[in-house]
């Protein structure tokens, strides 16, 4: 449906291969895409982002709503925690997330997020550029995320 239907039809149409991951109380609501290459039907939205995450090589993110922004910052978190070494990017289309990147750049001004952690969130308004970039991620060496003021 929406944006992900779209995508997902030309990915298909372009002879790229989509798997989609959806929770069956989802399913049961809305029409889940029949032609995709495979559809995962889950019990519960962390068994869909656990098993997007262990499918997936990195994350993009589209402009979207609170269920795109909870996804993605999930992840990067997870990233950021050591969790996983995945590339983490946003496509952004017509400057749509240039206020949540003003938001990260001032969580690093006031010291609430190191600036290799920020660095970890690419962003790009090419999609072709954004790729390029993801496939030459390597993961800040970064131990601890936040530090302790000094006594």
């Amino acid at each position: 449906m929406g944006l992900m239907g779209v995508l997902a039809d030309s990915a298909l149409a372009a002879g790229g291969e989509v798997i989609g991951v959806i929770p069956r109380a989802l399913a049961d609501r809305e029409v889940a895409h029949g032609g995709l290459t495979a559809l995962h039907v889950v019990r519960t939205m962390h068994e869909r982002k656990q098993m997007m995450h262990d499918l997936s090589d990195g994350f993009i993110a589209l402009p979207g709503g609170l269920g795109t922004l909870e996804e993605f910052f999930e992840v990067v978190t997870w990233g950021q925690l050591g969790m996983h070494a995945k590339p983490c990017g946003i496509l952004d289309v017509e400057g749509y997330y240039e206020p949540m990147l003003a938001l990260l750049d001032r969580a690093v001004d006031d010291q609430l997020l190191k600036p290799e952690n920020r660095a970890m969130l690419m962003y790009d308004t090419s999609a072709e550029r954004l790729l390029d970039r993801m496939a030459a991620y390597e993961p800040p060496a970064v131990i601890k995320w936040i530090g302790r003021a000094e006594s």
